[in-house]
């Protein structure tokens, strides 16, 4: 199949107009694909969005252990450019963590987007920033825990994270930070603690901004740490919620584009009316943008990463390139799956977006497939 007659954004982050070659799902030179000729008819077409930090969607919560949920989840990430997923767990039992991990090693799919991952968010966190997260499932960072957890995924868990000041928080970074990426999350940590867990293998920011202190002149905490560490990738929602639109802004000025992933960390509501739902067994209260528990804390979002990476661009003032960095390579970098997603280039899987000029996703390609809308 080519696609020609479209914008197409490339590797070296910049649109060029041109044509697609796609032959058995993968990405090759137009000029040796064939079949089927499509005229993209001047659109936008970029890599299919990557998703590493959200929990449900569609009425679905990843934590269901369900793998109709599942499918249901990865059905309409696909249907709004997001073509590859890798959902977060939560601060849930340990038996329910048992549930969930076994579930995603043996879930099987042909549809919607590609499950590439697991984001373990919780429990090695700290009580006192749990945010939404359920305390009494709280517990000390576990390395014997994490192998068995790690096991039951087939390998499956990409990131975890921890609150680097708790007990056993740093033995658990210098065990395992050859095997998974350490994502510092929901802590109390000062700029020395999290420099130190950054020194140490951490490489990972959660959330930046959210359940961590605050960044302030005297006390730069995590965001300091995170800035002073080169190596480390940090999170930003960009659902119009979560972080001022200055403060977006200031992040990008700060460590410039290569460095920030944009997640969603939406919840089940995404796509759904008002009302009340779950996140991790907890009730949400969610109205128009906003999700909530019933105390007024911010539950998570109801935005899914395409309309995140919009609201960067057209209400934050971020450039569009580099937004698409944000939401595409970049996350793949960050869970090592880079060499097969997360750009348009021959070889890679062909994922990918076609948008018109004011960003409305027009068509959804997955391993070379058209998704129904």
């Amino acid at each position: 199949m080519i696609i020609k007659n479209v914008q197409v954004f490339r590797e070296d982050g910049k649109f060029y107009h041109g044509e697609i070659g796609i032959e058995s799902g993968i990405f090759t030179e137009a000029s040796s694909a064939d079949g089927e000729i499509l005229d993209g008819q001047g659109m936008l077409a970029i890599p299919g969005l990557i998703d590493i930090h959200f929990h449900g969607c569609a009425g679905a919560d990843f934590c269901d252990a369900d793998p109709d949920g599942l499918l249901r989840i990865a059905e309409y990430e696909s249907s709004v450019g997001i073509t590859s997923i890798c959902p977060a767990s939560m601060t849930v039992s340990e038996a329910e963590l048992h549930k969930i991990m076994q579930m995603a090693a043996a879930y099987k799919a042909d549809k919607g987007a590609h499950f590439v991952g697991i984001n373990m968010e919780g429990p090695f966190i700290s009580a006192k920033k749990k945010g939404a997260q359920a305390a009494e499932n709280i517990r000390n960072c576990d390395e014997a825990l994490f192998r068995v957890l790690q096991k039951e995924a087939g390998g499956l868990i990409k990131l975890v994270d921890i609150a680097p000041e708790t007990p056993g928080a740093m033995k658990f970074i210098e065990a395992l930070k050859n095997e998974v990426v350490i994502s510092i999350a929901h802590t109390t940590a000062d700029y020395e603690n999290a420099l130190h867990a950054l020194q140490r293998g951490a490489s990972h920011i959660t959330h930046l901004y959210n359940a961590m202190p605050e960044f302030s002149h005297r006390a730069p905490g995590v965001v300091g740490a995170a800035l002073d560490s080169e190596d480390c990738r940090v999170e930003l929602i960009c659902d119009g919620i979560h972080i001022h639109p200055a403060v977006v802004r200031a992040t990008f000025k700060m460590f410039g584009a290569e460095r920030i992933v944009m997640i969603s960390d939406s919840m089940r509501a995404t796509g759904l009316s008002d009302g009340r739902y779950t996140l991790g067994g907890q009730d949400v209260v969610v109205k128009g943008a906003r999700a909530t528990l019933d105390d007024g804390t911010i539950a998570g979002s109801v935005t899914n990463l395409m309309e995140c990476m919009k609201t960067a661009v057209q209400k934050m003032k971020i450039p569009l390139e580099e937004a698409i960095i944000c939401s595409s390579a970049n996350p793949a970098k960050a869970i090592g799956i880079y060499d097969k997603y997360g750009s348009i280039a021959p070889g890679k899987m062909a994922d990918l977006v076609l948008l018109d000029q004011e960003l409305n996703v027009k068509a959804v390609y997955v391993g070379g497939k058209l998704q129904k809308r």
